[in-house]
């Protein structure tokens, strides 16, 4: 029997009970899918994958990790495998239109799919992640040609794509690119320059890799508004279906702490002869259609995050649940049997604050994947509200589920104690996988700065005044249950206090005291994710409240949803308070991190 890494039933309660995602079916665009029952087929189904194809490879994918040897990448014989499996499922065409071939399903589903996907085993999820995202430019952007020529074999599974932004002399900072692209007279250009940190770049499981890639045009202005995207393919495909050397070169793999399954490539363009790549979209407009599927990206992320907290979580309660260890502290008859650490107060306290950030990060996650789909799907100022939400969401969402979910699994590996620092045992192949999720689509740094100094001032804070009066909408239905009137209060405590705390770095803002104003971006960020997920605890608090005033329900169920106040009330307890202390220290006199006149860094 396969061990427990991610809870269905959680997953279900999520999507149908406390975000409703069945509603999505009720658009035109999703009218096709049937109803919640073939959403569960889906789930289920993907979950069967998973099960069999993906878990059980989980640990053998991190000790025979990907290798550059010989002038290639080897990685591991069952990643072909998978990628058949979840191609043969449809899995790669979820998203895509009907009139492009795809299923046309909600992102909301698809993204539940490869949730429990990258639960099982997060390594090899990625390159089916990565590959779909550039799926989805090829879809949006690319003209009939590229649609053609290069979507079919990706649908399939036979052909892998990435994403190659970063080079090594730029890093994040993507106005410093300098991989060129000069034209040629057959339409094509010619792309020279390296790329670093390409995800899936190559490997064994695919016969061809499609990169869309960021470069510079010759004579392009300075800085993002000069960047274009092209389809840069490791091999040329040729009207009789054969392949040809385009002199791409994949030059090493990097080996990592974590997800060492996962290919991670330093790509060379034009080396030995002309590399051809394909412009997609309009020149110069690359950044922008990048950006368009960056959303998705960074949520991605996030959901990979709380994805891997899960299986953590389990692999910890299954562990304590089976280790006896010690007696409890009241009990001082020695020639009693040793109790099982579950039994343990501080272990339940690091099981249940693993359980919160798992459960609250996950009703985030899914919270954003809704408005994803509206966005796509409404007019008007429904549509701009999607949008604003979405906006100021997808920071948080990237963040809070990697920074909290990292303190997650840590305490995950805790409770196994010794065991937990072992290769014997999974708990520290999840805290190495996990570490990456807070660099993954721009640093904790980036999102902080990008909410603070972005989001947080667009349209005048329209955004966050509508993420505020969505809070302030499940502040006032929790408040309704005399039970829940405390927490409800509590959170709507918190907001307020956000607010000061906004107002006082907003003042020197006005005195354009931009350094000052950015200075604690992260720790704004960190309060922003504490009140978010605590906005989430309150939602999930009403649908359980309301659950077990019926009469009808098994006791199974009821426990389900016991075990949800229970968890509410932890996080509110043990999480929430940490907001008083950011805000003491946001607001503190002192500015630490601003370079003075004599360094203090020796």
């Amino acid at each position: 029997m396969t061990r427990q890494y991610i809870s269905m039933e959680n997953l279900r309660f999520l999507l149908f009970e406390v975000h409703e995602i069945e509603k999505l079916t009720t658009y035109s665009r999703y009218a096709h899918v049937g109803g919640k029952e073939e959403l569960n087929f889906l789930l289920d189904a993907a979950k069967g994958i998973a099960d069999k194809e993906m878990f059980p490879f989980f640990k053998e994918m991190d000790s025979q990790p990907v290798i550059h040897k010989d002038g290639r990448i080897h990685s591991h014989p069952q990643l072909k495998n998978i990628i058949k499996a979840v191609a043969d499922a449809g899995w790669y065409t979820a998203t895509t239109d009907i009139e492009d071939g795809g299923t046309q399903l909600p992102y909301t589903i698809f993204a539940a799919a490869h949730l429990i996907f990258e639960a099982a085993n997060s390594s090899a999820q990625g390159y089916i992640g990565v590959s779909t995202g550039s799926l989805e430019l090829i879809s949006s952007f690319g003209n009939e040609a590229l649609k053609k020529i290069y979507m079919p074999p990706m649908m399939e599974g036979k052909w892998q794509g990435t994403m190659a932004l970063t080079e090594p002399q730029a890093g994040s900072s993507l106005s410093d690119i300098t991989t060129a692209a000069e034209p040629v007279s057959d339409g094509s250009y010619h792309i020279t320059g390296q790329k670093i940190f390409i995800s899936a770049g190559e490997h064994e499981a695919c016969e061809n890799f499609i990169h869309l890639t960021l470069a510079r045009i010759k004579g392009a202005p300075a800085g993002t508004k000069g960047i274009s995207l092209f389809v840069v393919p490791k091999y040329l495909p040729s009207d009789d279906g054969s392949l040809q050397n385009n002199n791409l070169i994949c030059a090493a793999d990097f080996q990592k702490m974590g997800q060492r399954g996962y290919a991670t490539t330093h790509l060379i363009f034009g080396e030995g002869g002309p590399t051809k790549g394909f412009l997609v979209g309009e020149v110069n407009r690359g950044l922008s259609y990048m950006f368009q599927m960056m959303n998705a990206a960074r949520i991605a992320v996030g959901q990979t995050a709380a994805a891997v907290a899960s299986a953590a979580y389990y692999n910890a309660l299954h562990y304590a649940n089976e280790r006896p260890q010690g007696r409890l502290i009241s009990d001082k008859d020695l020639t009693k049997e040793q109790t099982l650490i579950i039994n343990h107060a501080d272990v339940r306290r690091m099981l249940l604050m693993q359980k919160s950030i798992v459960e609250g990060s996950l009703s985030l996650v899914v919270e954003c994947l809704k408005w994803y789909d509206l966005e796509k799907i409404l007019d008007g100022a429904e549509k701009e509200k999607a949008f604003l939400l979405l906006e100021i969401l997808t920071p948080i969402v990237k963040t809070y589920p990697s920074e909290a979910g990292i303190v997650s699994v840590s305490n995950a590996l805790q409770v196994f104690g010794g065991y937990g620092f072992t290769m014997d045992f999974d708990a520290q192949q999840y805290y190495r996988d996990i570490r990456i999720m807070s660099i993954y689509e721009g640093t904790t740094g980036i999102q902080s700065m990008d909410l603070l100094g972005r989001k947080v001032t667009m349209q005048s804070g329209k955004a966050l005044q509508m993420l505020a009066g969505e809070i302030m909408q499940t502040i006032e239905e929790a408040s309704g249950f005399e039970d829940l009137l405390p927490y409800s209060k509590a959170c709507g405590a918190a907001v307020e206090k956000l607010q000061k705390v906004l107002q006082y770095l907003q003042s020197f803002a006005i005195k354009g005291e931009v350094e000052l104003y950015m200075a604690d971006a992260n720790l704004f960020m960190e309060y922003c994710g504490l009140v978010t997920v605590a906005w989430q605890w309150l939602k999930q608090a009403v649908k359980a409240h309301q659950a077990l005033q019926k009469n009808d329900i098994p006791d199974h169920q009821k426990d389900f949803y016991f075990s949800k106040l229970e968890t509410m009330k932890f996080y509110f307890k043990y999480e929430l308070p940490k907001t008083e202390s950011l805000a003491i220290t946001i607001m503190h006199t002192d500015k630490m991190t601003i370079k003075k006149e004599r360094e203090i860094l020796m």
